[in-house]
């Protein structure tokens, strides 16, 4: 104990200034911390200070269910404004499709009809307008517009009824100012969820200037083949007439008065008419020699009405209208042209106001040389409707003393020179024959440059 005490008292003056610095380092080590706690807790403070202000205090139900309130109805503006964009442009994208549809709907070159099932045209374009010949054909009753009795009515009513399909079919239609049509027609009902008719759509094609060409072409191939087989046997018709006439003039001139004679005078009478029927079905079936010159039809025209005028002078005949030139035989023209006029006068010599014929001429400018369309007017009785359709077949005639040959070598002369010739009824009363020829260049470029120095 005393040594303890002795190295104690020996060490104390060593061992203070470590423990001083130790004490030292000590509180300076727990005032940084103090400072360091102080701080900690001061900006905790001051955040949730700053979060009692920003934020509802939930305390306070009414609040924080107001603020929730004004929240929810700002996204509910955003959905609404993103929600009125969105249809703006669906409205947008639907215009613009309906706009394409209609331009498409007007531009088809094939007529479009809608019909509803109460039988109203909801839908025309324009192409089924000019097919029809008919305007303001939408929000009319189809059967009004088209005829009760018309084969497209009776489709269109089939179709409504019963859903039936119509492919390609071709039909008769006759426009408001007597015109025929040849129509091609495509009728589909238009069906709610696969069953209930709900209307019906109709195509319409005009397939009038396609059956005209191909009844052209079919009358040449029939004209060719009569010619090779009829030629010889008219000729040997008239060579047997021939001698049958000349017997007979032997026996007359024998037979001095008396029932020969008579008899005589009876086979010669008989001869010469059949002679001239065969002489007229030799013009129809031969093959003709045509020219291609080119021929003024004005020249030609006027000799045809001062003709007919010198041997109708009861009948007002007059011409109008341009007439250019066309490449082909001057005197079949003129034949054609005189039998037509001729024909056109002695329709309406017994018309109660007094016989009237028009020649008119129009020259059509097309895409490459045009057409000259020349028609024939008269005011007689018009023709009936069964005859029509055989007017152009040879030996058909309504005449006492007719051969039946007349206008079908009309025919013949104009498809020979590459024209065709049609017979209509006039609204007004009388009939009208149309020819028309294809004119040439020079006849369609003058026609131009005079309406243009006009």
């Amino acid at each position: 104990m005393i040594l303890f005490a002795t190295l104690q008292a020996e060490s104390a003056p060593h061992i203070w200034p470590i423990v001083a610095g130790s004490l030292g380092t000590l509180f300076v080590a727990v005032i940084l911390s103090s400072f360091l706690v102080r701080h900690f807790f001061r900006s905790t403070r001051d955040a949730h200070k700053q979060q009692i202000v920003t934020a509802p205090r939930t305390e306070n139900p009414s609040a924080f269910m107001a603020a929730s309130m004004q929240g929810v109805i700002q996204r509910l503006r955003d959905q609404e404004k993103e929600l009125e964009r969105l249809h703006r442009l669906e409205k947008e994208r639907a215009e613009q499709t309906e706009r394409l549809s209609e331009e498409v709907t007007r531009n088809m070159p094939a007529g479009l009809l809608v019909v509803n099932t109460r039988g109203i045209i909801s839908s025309a374009n324009p192409a089924a307008e000019q097919v029809l010949g008919i305007r303001g054909l939408g929000f009319r009753l189809y059967s009004e517009a088209l005829g009760e009795s018309s084969d497209l009515t009776k489709l269109l009513a089939k179709c409504l009824a019963t859903g039936k399909i119509f492919r390609r079919e071709q039909v008769e239609h006759a426009a408001p100012g007597g015109e025929e049509r040849r129509l091609g027609v495509t009728i589909s009902p238009i069906r709610r969820d696969n069953e209930t008719i709900n209307g019906a759509i109709c195509l319409l094609t005009d397939l009038t200037e396609l059956a005209t060409l191909q009844q052209q072409m079919q009358l040449k191939e029939n004209l060719a083949a009569l010619g090779e087989l009829s030629a010889g046997i008219a000729h040997e018709f008239k060579n047997a007439l021939a001698t049958i006439s000349g017997y007979a003039q032997m026996i007359r001139a024998e037979a001095a008065g008396g029932e020969a004679a008579d008899y005589a005078k009876r086979i010669l009478e008989q001869t010469q008419n059949i002679t001239h029927v065969v002489m007229e079905f030799l013009k129809y079936a031969r093959p003709l020699e045509i020219s291609n010159e080119p021929v003024a039809l004005q020249t030609v025209v006027d000799r045809v009405v001062a003709e007919i005028g010198e041997a109708h002078p009861e009948i007002r005949i007059r011409r109008e209208g341009p007439f250019g030139e066309v490449a082909g035989d001057e005197g079949l023209l003129r034949q054609a042209l005189l039998n037509l006029t001729r024909n056109a006068a002695e329709a309406c010599v017994s018309a109660a106001s007094g016989g009237r014929v028009l020649v008119r001429g129009e020259i059509i400018r097309g895409e490459e040389n045009g057409f000259q369309r020349i028609t024939v007017f008269d005011n007689g009785l018009g023709i009936a409707k069964e005859t029509l359709p055989k007017l152009f077949r040879p030996f058909f005639t309504t005449k006492a003393n007719g051969t039946g040959l007349g206008l079908a070598v009309v025919q013949k002369i104009l498809v020979q020179h590459g024209g065709q010739v049609e017979a209509r009824n006039r609204a007004e009363g009388g009939a009208a024959f149309i020819v028309t020829l294809p004119a040439c260049r020079s006849a369609a470029e003058a026609v131009e440059s005079k309406q243009e120095s006009i």
